[in-house]
């Protein structure tokens, strides 16, 4: 149907859109301090009348041309169950590759292009590269309406693709085939800059997916696209450098972009040259070994006494690769001290500038590396850095009892963490992401390393833990022998279990760790605290009497369930009974679940810092008063810094 490529290139080949998409991806590479990977590692996919006949028919040409010859690079394909679960897979993979990888995800039209729009919120969020490659309706528009096409009165432009523009950070629609050529350079171009990577969108018309061109070959030639560390400005540096040394109770917080830049062991030779103190965020565990003198773990709306402490009482706070979300910063409560100022490290200007702060735009090693230099011969005083022993020290003996506190009649889930941190090697990886476990792990988790601690929690999404470790393991590839640990409630559990059906059909070893508490653990302490008593949040049967969701408890066996998706269930009565099925599971070659019940009410880490969350101003709950008077009470303590 088309014609040849307009200028006229010495060579062309004749491709569908499809073929062309595949074809380009195989060769596309990335690269960071001479560590050269392939860019797009596979592909996951569902087929639909949407890309069978496109993206679907070039995969196995691809797969089949591959067999046959060598020399033709291989583009992988997983059969995924649910949309969002691939694209969950994907973050969990470029995270695990600390994002110089990534996977890309083809669907059909209609509700299988939508059913991703939560995961390219979750990558973008969390600032993961991801590559959606979703079909759209008819570009001739003949077939019109076609089937799952949206019809918008106003434009005939609008599909229902037009969803993923807030939600990715490149989005584009491809109408003929030659604009494929600078949508794709352009996609690599955002999936490998470490600034502004998230989730690009593609969106691929079913029919110019099956459309012939004649390509130029050089299109198709390996590219290589390196991943820089951007280079702070001197000025800049000097001022913060000027900043640290005038402060008495500096503190750094970590985030993810210390574990990105591979800046790990520049922070604790940072924090052992100079004595700051350091904490981290869900994103930055691990960036600093919790056995470290300087570490001091969690701080926020989710962090320890120790870290919250320290973050009170702070005259300067030093932030490395964060992005200061609510929960870092307890909603602005955080930073108490009047004159407490900023300095932020950060390869994005947008975070770097927040909370009013000395601005240091660049990769986070180099410029920890440069700001030690620039400090040489300055370290916190003897009274600061003891102060930091002891609130350490303080922390330690709560984790203790909270990782044994023998609860009964069902364990806390604490115990659960703690039999896990006590087990896991120092590089096995923890996965988990939304309920009332990330505000646990934070406080609790003792990461000895930036391998080991995977928290999304930047968009906090129920179901994404499962398909995550998909993910991972996948990045880990067939050698490595680390075990991938992944904790899901009960909750987050029914929203996405599906992909256990992909790891059980790929043979891979995930351990799954399944609490059952019959309920929103979570969302229940919250709903209480709010003054809304725990309302709409425990598995309950609709009772005749009250017309309310408060009857006898659902009879749910999620064991049973995980086992019909084809992986070994192992169900532990109490924590004595998970720890020896744990060393069994760690110790073994295949996946299973680990199924225990855990109390829904707790007890849960002591709090030591404050989240709004809006309450009612008027009711006539008096639960709902006292809330109310609670919460205008955490509120005066919230300011702008400035």
């Amino acid at each position: 149907m088309s014609s040849a490529y307009p200028y006229a290139p010495a060579t062309t080949v004749r491709l569908t859109v499809g073929q062309a998409v595949v074809r380009f991806l195989t060769a596309q590479h990335s690269e960071r301090d001479g560590d050269e990977r392939r860019l797009i590692a596979g592909m996951f996919g569902i087929f639909g009348h949407g890309n069978v006949a496109g993206i679907g028919q070039a995969l196995l040409e691809n797969a089949v041309a591959a067999e046959a010859d060598p020399e033709v690079a291989a583009m992988p394909y997983w059969l995924m169950r649910n949309e969002q679960g691939g694209v969950h897979a994907a973050s969990g993979f470029a995270k695990e590759t600390r994002r110089r990888q990534t996977l890309a995800v083809t669907t059909s039209i209609g509700p299988g292009a939508t059913n991703m729009v939560t995961g390219a919120a979750l990558a973008t969020t969390n600032r993961l590269p991801v590559l959606l490659l979703p079909s759209d309706q008819f570009a001739t528009r003949y077939p019109d309406p076609v089937l799952q096409q949206l019809e918008d009165p106003r434009s005939l432009d609008v599909s229902v693709n037009d969803a993923f523009k807030p939600v990715s950070r490149f989005w584009d629609r491809i109408n003929r085939p030659e604009q494929l050529v600078p949508s794709l350079l352009n996609a690599m171009r955002v999936l490998t800059d470490p600034a502004e990577t998230g989730a690009v969108t593609i969106c691929l018309p079913q029919d110019v997916q099956a459309e012939a061109y004649d390509w130029p070959v050089e299109f198709f030639d390996k590219r290589v696209w390196h991943i820089g560390r951007p280079q702070a400005d001197p000025a800049a540096l000097a001022r913060a450098v000027e900043a640290i040394r005038t402060a008495r109770r500096p503190l750094l917080i970590a985030g993810g972009g210390v574990i990105y830049a591979d800046g790990a062991q520049v922070l604790r030779e940072f924090a052992t040259a100079t004595g700051i103190p350091v904490a981290d965020t869900q994103s930055g565990k691990g960036a600093i070994n919790f056995d470290h003198e300087s570490s001091v773990g969690g701080v926020g709306a989710t962090g320890n006494s120790a870290a919250n402490r320290l973050a009170a009482q702070a005259d300067l706070i030093i932030g490395v690769g964060t992005r200061y979300a609510d929960f870092t910063t307890a909603s602005h409560t955080a930073f108490a001290r009047p004159d407490v100022r900023f300095v932020n490290v950060n390869v994005q200007a947008f975070d770097a500038a927040k909370l009013s702060a000395t601005m240091v735009v660049g990769d986070a090693r180099d410029t920890l590396d440069a700001l030690r230099a620039g400090l040489a011969g300055w370290r916190t005083d003897d009274g600061y850095r003891a102060e930091v022993a002891r609130l350490r020290q303080e922390w330690d003996a709560v984790v203790e009892q909270c990782y044994h506190r023998d609860h009964s009649p069902l364990p806390a889930q604490t115990e659960v963490f703690g039999a896990l941190n006590e087990a896991l090697a120092e590089r096995d990886v923890i996965i988990n992401a939304a309920g009332s476990m990330p505000g646990d792990l934070q406080c609790l988790w003792r990461a000895s390393s930036p391998d080991q601690y995977h928290l999304e929690y930047a968009y906090s999404t129920m179901g994404y833990e499962i398909p995550a470790a998909l993910g991972v393991r996948l990045a880990m590839g067939p050698d490595d022998d680390r075990n991938v640990v992944t904790v899901v409630g009960d909750g987050s559990y029914q929203m996405l279990p599906m992909e256990l059906a992909t790891i059980a059909a790929e043979g891979l070893k995930v351990i799954v760790v399944l609490l059952q508490n019959h309920g929103f653990a979570s969302i229940g302490a919250l709903s209480e605290s709010v003054g809304s008593q725990r309302f709409g949040t425990k598995y309950r049967m609709r009772n005749d009497s009250t017309g309310r969701l408060d009857g006898a408890q659902v009879p749910l066996d999620l064991a049973a369930n995980a086992e019909s998706w084809g992986l070994k269930v192992l169900r532990c009565n109490g924590i004595a009974d998970f720890r020896s099925h744990l060393r069994t599971a760690l110790d073994g070659d295949e996946a299973v679940v680990l199924y225990i019940e855990t109390d829904l009410l707790g007890p849960n880490p002591p709090g030591s810092s404050w989240w709004d969350v809006p309450v009612a101003e008027v009711s006539a709950l008096e639960s709902t008063q006292a809330a109310r008077a609670a919460y205008e009470q955490g509120k005066r303590a919230q300011r702008h810094h400035l």
